[in-house]
């Protein structure tokens, strides 16, 4: 079938094309499953044939329409526990007709702030985020009041106290003013209880200077996992050096400075074994070690892919990333489709710790 010249195929031209009713072709570009795989191939087939695309943004704009858009605002696309979340949640929203849009914060407010704004402009259909470093809540409760929003590990810093205070956080963007404080779901791991059982670990590996090595405490992660260690210090009794600050360090933002802040310690006797809070300072610390030609006792939080591979292999607290992004995704659309509960709830993930040898 051939459209008039100049014209681009409609929804209607798919229709004639593929001898189907048009309600059955707006149904299939637009995500459904159900529908008869004859009928589906005919119209995938003419989709082809006459060159047809579907406009979602144009749709979106018509009353109770969706663009099929999800947005995903992460920490940092360099950092490889991210992007296997990525996948995940893409996974999740391509099998439900949904497009995921990734985009990078950076750890910085107010681009994270502005990343919010422009994905709603957008006119996505929800949002699943990872709140950044320093969060006062306030672009939760302006973006939940037009899309569902999940939170992922951390959770939103706090509520908004006021209508006038979330107006005043986005004066002059596109974010509507919520009329209420809205409910915004969060997916969570068990960075205490993890933390806990790896430094526990190492103290039933004879270690008794555990050096907890990590980023900024601002992290709401880095803040659950130095409790955690702590917590594992107190409890093991007085033998052992559990509120001294100098076995914390949290300046290790890059494998770099962490690798620093391990060759500085090796040779003293300030430390007896290293727990690393982070895929990042894991890498860092095996990387002062193999230039120091000894090493410590070594348990790490995040599991990453040469962890196995080293000898000793290193031991991590292993978090369920993919299982993380994939209960992420599927809370967002149940909000979407209008099976999840409106309140807010947080759905927290269990940590494992996996032992290779590196703990001893």
């Amino acid at each position: 079938m051939n459209t008039m010249p100049g014209r681009p195929p409609t929804m209607k031209d798919v229709a004639a094309a593929a001898g189907v009713a048009l309600k059955t072709v707006s149904r299939h570009v637009n995500g459904a499953t159900n529908i008869d795989p004859v009928l589906a191939q005919r119209i995938a087939d003419a989709i082809v044939s006459l060159g047809y695309r579907h406009n979602l943004a144009a749709a979106s704009i018509r009353p109770g329409r969706s663009a099929k858009v999800v947005g995903l605002v992460i920490s940092d696309l360099a950092n490889p526990y991210w992007s296997v979340l990525a996948r995940a949640v893409e996974r999740v929203c391509s099998a439900n007709g949904y497009l995921l849009v990734t985009v990078s914060s950076e750890e910085d407010g107010e681009r994270h702030r502005l990343l919010i704004d422009r994905l709603i402009a957008q006119r996505v259909d929800g949002l699943i985020v990872a709140p950044p470093r320093r969060d006062d809540g306030l672009w939760a409760a302006a973006a939940a009041a037009v899309v569902p929003v999940v939170a992922i590990d951390p959770p939103v810093a706090r509520a908004v106290e006021s209508v006038g205070e979330a107006a005043d956080a986005v004066n002059g963007s596109s974010l509507e003013q919520p009329n209420s404080t809205p409910s915004v779901e969060t997916v969570l791991a068990d960075n205490a209880g993890g933390a806990e059982n790896a430094t526990r670990a190492l103290l039933k590996g004879g270690a008794r200077r555990i050096l907890f090595l990590g980023d900024s405490v601002e992290l709401y992660t880095m803040r659950e996992r130095l409790a955690g260690y702590r917590r594992a210090l107190l409890a093991w009794g007085d033998a052992v050096d559990a509120p001294d600050a100098a076995l914390v360090d949290t300046s290790a933002h890059t494998a770099i400075e962490a690798a620093a802040i391990v060759t500085g310690l090796l040779g003293s006797d300030r430390i007896d074994a290293v727990f690393a809070a982070n895929n990042r300072s894991s890498i860092g610390a095996l990387e002062a070690f193999t230039h120091a030609g000894t090493r410590l006792p070594l348990v790490g939080f995040d599991d990453f892919e040469a962890a196995p591979l080293v000898r000793p292999a290193v031991s991590v607290v292993a978090q369920d990333v993919s299982l993380m992004g994939e209960t992420a995704a599927r809370a967002v659309l149940a909000r979407l489709d209008g099976s999840a509960a409106e309140e807010s709830s947080t759905t927290v993930l269990p940590t494992a710790l996996v032992l290779r040898g590196s703990e001893r």
